[in-house]
């Protein structure tokens, strides 16, 4: 194993000091090569330190402005601190000088959402469940931009995916409960609202929309 590999699986199992020290070592014997810098940048951003992780990417971009993932990792930095504008230009370029992995465009994505550009969102969020099609998270993501771009019709099936994979998904039940009540099924609509307070009791949009739904319900019967 690499000093690079095993700097990598010490990060994983959470032992950042020395994972630190071989990033080092590893950044002093090829100082020439981005790898090193972009992994101690991705060290640091993990703890927070985003001044440092900062240089620790721009010196990788500096010795090779191709090096997709130190704009990935620019743009994580940059969406850490909410700063969405530029972290989607990086997510872009990252993508542009050919980073082709799910959680790139799954970010770009994210990154246009929390700007409210839920249809600038689709095409990113698409490419990585297409990527990555058993991700629950990216699928419901997906189904969410499609719902809040009004494409309900698309939207609903894409949320039974996410239960096919995760049942007790409480947001994937509440939103085919909005989709039920939307397409005039109340019954439907409330199975779905129950079975997203059994997942998570403390799910506030869908109490209310369990209560609305049994005064609905109620109104019809009397």
């Amino acid at each position: 194993m690499n000093k690079n590999k095993e700097a990598i699986h010490l990060m994983k199992e959470q032992n950042y000091e020395e994972a630190a020290k071989l990033f080092t070592e590893e950044i002093e014997e090829n100082p020439e090569q981005p790898v090193g810098y972009i992994n101690f940048g991705n060290l640091l951003l993990h703890i927070n330190d985003y001044q440092r992780a900062q240089r620790f990417f721009e010196k990788a971009i500096e010795i090779d402005p191709h090096a997709a993932t130190a704009y990935y990792g620019l743009g994580n930095l940059y969406f850490e601190q909410s700063l969405y504008p530029k972290a989607q230009e990086n997510y872009q370029k990252a993508i542009e000088l050919g980073l082709e992995e799910a959680d790139v465009y799954y970010m770009l994505g994210i990154t246009f959402q929390k700007q409210e550009h839920d249809k600038l969102a689709l095409p990113y969020l698409l490419r990585a469940t297409e990527l990555n099609p058993d991700d629950e998270e990216m699928l419901f993501q997906y189904g969410l931009s499609l719902a809040q771009s009004d494409h309900i019709s698309e939207a609903e099936p894409i949320f039974h995916k996410v239960l096919s994979l995760n049942d007790q998904h409480s947001d994937a039940h509440y939103n085919l409960g909005v989709i039920a009540l939307y397409q005039d099924q109340p019954k439907e609509s409330l199975r779905h609202f129950d079975a997203a307070l059994e997942a998570q009791s403390d799910h506030v949009l869908a109490a209310n929309g369990k209560k609305q739904v049994e005064e609905l319900l109620k109104h019809m019967n009397e």
